[in-house]
């Protein structure tokens, strides 16, 4: 599954000019230790290097295209990548060497980068999984309504729209006007289609803010109206980033059968100041380490088929009956039962014939 998904996302990548980026499998340890937030784990191997420079084992992507880019006025570079990133496995707890695939679009980006973000996202989930959603937000509104809490309860009321939790966060709106504090709770109910998200989001928003993220985010979404991605698509208020490197557009992707996200990105121009560039940025990652559970789900087994045969049988009519199951889905032959292998059903060869094993 993951080498069919690889294949269709670069050629998907390659069709929209974004150019293969390799790099090397490790950077300064320092990078990562002052961006240490931005990372999914804070966890990194490292080691120090002939020279006495503390290195690690690069646990993200985005960091070292950046750091090894350089910016062009009035221009965007695009690339996608399929790297190796070594951190703690969601799903392992534990390190591992993990393949991940995305693309980052850096330069003078402006809402038509947004939107061929936006599609080719939309696009690599549809490679995963046909059911899938693209949940969409935009940091523009959801900040601009935090800034009127006290300073000290916006990263709480930040988690508690991230974890959907209206009464912590009507709690946290103490003080501010009623107007604010309805809207705030309004964005955590609010979710749906574009068609109908979008004028609820105008009539919640249009006496406590500026309207001009809601504006962009209409804009952006636009093109996908009528289209065979519009169903995708979802606007979430409740997808939230790090203000400390994200701005405008966030979005995290999922596919039926796995309860935590495949695919995330936005833009992240903070980022970018954060490293002394300043130009903007938008991206994202898909997670090919969540697809080996996705495969489990689906499945249940590691093969379709096991067959036993014995010693010394007919080689020609044994290589004839392993094509005939082959055709019906994957199988494994064997003398034995190997441990831990998993089957949808056994059979037995013997004697020329393929029968179930009781």
């Amino acid at each position: 599954m993951t080498e069919r998904i690889l294949a269709a996302v670069r050629e998907l990548y390659g069709r929209y000019g974004y150019l293969p980026y390799k790099m090397s499998k490790f950077e300064e340890y320092d990078l990562y230790v002052r961006n240490k937030d931005f990372l999914i784990s804070d966890s990194v191997i490292t080691f120090t290097d002939t020279n006495g420079k503390l290195m690690a084992l690069k646990p993200d992507v985005t960091l070292s295209i950046i750091k090894n880019s350089r910016e062009q006025a009035g221009c965007v570079q695009k690339v996608y990548y399929s790297e190796n990133v070594y951190r703690v496995s969601n799903a392992a707890h534990c390190f591992k060497e993990i393949l991940q695939a995305g693309l980052e679009c850096m330069g003078d980006i402006d809402d038509y980068h947004l939107y061929e973000v936006l599609r080719l996202a939309a696009e690599s989930l549809r490679a995963i999984a046909p059911d899938c959603v693209l949940d969409i937000s935009h940091l523009g509104i959801t900040e601009a309504l935090l800034n009127n809490l006290p300073a000290e309860n916006r990263e709480a009321a930040r988690v508690c729209i991230g974890e959907k939790n209206a009464h912590e966060l009507r709690r946290l709106c103490e003080g501010c006007s009623p107007a604010v504090t309805e809207a705030l709770c309004g964005l955590i109910s609010t979710y749906g289609t574009p068609a109908q998200v979008l004028p609820r989001l105008k009539a919640l928003l249009a006496d406590v803010m500026d309207t001009a993220p809601i504006a962009q985010l209409e804009r952006v979404l636009a093109p996908f109206a009528g289209s065979d991605l519009c169903d995708v698509l979802r606007i979430d208020c409740s997808v939230v980033g790090d203000s400390r490197y994200y701005n405008g557009l966030v979005f995290k992707g999922f596919v039926k059968g796995l309860p935590d996200s495949v695919l995330s990105g936005g833009q992240y121009d903070k980022l970018m100041q954060r490293v002394g560039r300043s130009s903007g940025a938008v991206g994202f990652a898909v997670y090919l380490d969540e697809l080996e559970r996705l495969e489990q789900t689906a499945h249940g087994y590691d093969v379709d088929t096991l067959l036993l045969y014995e010693a010394g049988c007919d080689l020609v009519g044994l290589q004839q009956a392993v094509a005939t199951l082959a055709k019906e889905g994957s199988v494994s032959a064997q003398q034995q039962i190997p441990d831990k292998l998993t089957y949808r059903q056994l059979v037995h060869y013997k004697n020329g014939e393929v029968t179930p094993c009781v």
